[in-house]
């Protein structure tokens, strides 16, 4: 199978050991599901990996915009990450559920003057610091409110992860950070030098994701180490916290590569204190912002058939009650998923479909290519893997489709973390 929370029993799919036909029968369809074990299991692989070869202090900092809800910051707070943000929104759910603000990390290329204040007003402990506008602004206001604020500069390496274009962060050009290259990087840390009210904590990068190597790692720690050392140098100043970002892949389909994590993590650290001892200097604390290596093997979507249209002589289509409102990546990557036939998952005679959505658009697809049982048809239960990450953080109300809600399955019990909307809820701010 392709994860070891996923399992076949009398041809029924099992996920997080429950029945995903009769969770499909008891919540309705689409349904997302979570599996908070292997959430934790996730998150506990870094967290014992950092903490056994990085310098003290090291941790992993959960990416919000991978799954962002307020039952999820419980469980990353109980299993010691941070928590990386980007909106307001993802600051006030994160709070609203009790998570330690000190250890957040404010993200984000053009922060409002409103989402600084409500972010310091939160008490966010690290802004993660994008451009020079940035600096003057978030200067300006923490000194209004008396704060020292502690930051980040969020630099660009110049590194290309070989992965999509749409989720590379790390190139001289991209439009996050400051490059390294043209010099701009350490004018920024100039200014920030000037500022009374910031409390300059380390420098930040983030080379791209679905990486299934250390190579792009080790390479970004090596030009971030070095500039590390060229502050030193310019301006006798010692940054303690290196931020390598995310980006480590996950297997969406049986035939993709797999990533040894903590191994990765190891080799990671032992490569950033031997540069910087090469370098005379001592070893940065490490963060990691892993998002979809901690939920996307944690969760599915189930759905319910509702047509299958056979074109004679070109192409089979199986609708289903959900779609790209609930999970656009396809339309957006062209993603491969894993797709069940959940009631029949096995079966001798089969066919191959398109499994598309209910979106009135013709790219409302979610997977085509599956290969289907011959009899599948309305009523029978579709189940798509590895949904837990960029699905309901990315769903929308396309079409004035409510979006579906989240059920946590925990060893054999379950709970509803997030309600299904309502037409109500769809209409709630309309004047």
């Amino acid at each position: 199978m392709l994860y070891d929370n996923i399992a076949v029993k009398d041809g029924r799919l099992f996920f997080a050991g429950s029945d995903t036909v009769k969770l499909a029968e008891k919540y309705g369809t689409p349904l997302y599901l979570m599996d908070e074990q292997k959430i934790r299991q996730n998150c506990r692989a870094y967290r014992t990996a950092l903490e056994s070869c990085a310098c003290p202090g090291s941790y992993a900092v959960y990416a919000s915009k991978a799954c962002s809800f307020a039952g999820i910051y419980k469980i990353i707070a109980e299993e010691g990450l941070g928590a990386d943000v980007v909106s307001p929104g993802e600051i006030f759910t994160a709070k609203k559920a009790g998570f330690p603000m000190e250890r957040a990390y404010f993200q984000g290329n053009n922060k409002t003057d409103g989402d600084i204040a409500f972010a310091i007003d939160c008490g966010v402990g690290y802004f993660v610091c994008d451009n020079f506008e940035e600096i003057d602004a978030l200067d300006r206001i923490a000194g209004e409110k008396g704060v020292k604020q502690k930051i980040l500069l969020r630099v660009t390496p110049g590194i290309d992860p070989h992965t999509y274009d749409e989720v590379s962060t790390g190139k001289v050009d991209s439009k996050f950070g400051i490059a390294i290259e043209t010099g701009q990087a350490l004018e920024a840390v100039r200014l920030i030098m000037q500022k009374n009210n910031l409390v300059f904590e380390g420098i930040h990068c983030h080379v791209g994701s679905m990486v299934f190597d250390s190579d792009v790692f080790l390479r970004a720690a090596d030009v971030m180490l070095g500039f590390v050392a060229e502050v030193k140098k310019v301006f006798d100043y010692q940054l303690k916290t290196l931020d390598l970002g995310g980006g480590y892949g996950v297997k969406y389909y049986q035939d993709q590569g797999e990533i040894d994590i903590p191994a990765n993590i190891r080799q990671v650290a032992a490569h950033v204190a031997a540069r910087s001892e090469d370098l005379g200097m001592p070893a940065p604390s490490l963060r990691l912002e892993p998002g979809r290596s901690i939920v996307a093997d944690a969760g599915i979507t189930l759905y319910t058939v509702g047509s299958v249209k056979k074109i004679t002589g070109y192409k089979n289509y199986v609708s289903v009650d959900g779609g790209m409102t609930d999970n656009p990546r396809y339309a957006l990557y062209g993603s491969r998923y894993t797709v069940y036939t959940a009631n029949k998952a096995v079966f001798s005679d089969g066919i191959t479909a398109d499994l598309v959505g209910r979106c009135c658009e013709s790219g409302d697809i979610i997977q085509p290519g599956v290969k289907f049982p011959a009899d599948i048809g309305r009523g029978d239960t579709v189940a798509v893997l590895t949904t837990g990450a960029y699905n309901y953080s990315m769903a929308s109300n396309y079409n004035r489709i409510p979006r579906p809600p989240i059920v946590i399955l925990n060893r054999g019990g379950e709970r509803i973390a997030v309600k299904r909307e309502t037409l109500e809820d769809l209409v709630m701010n309309d004047l």
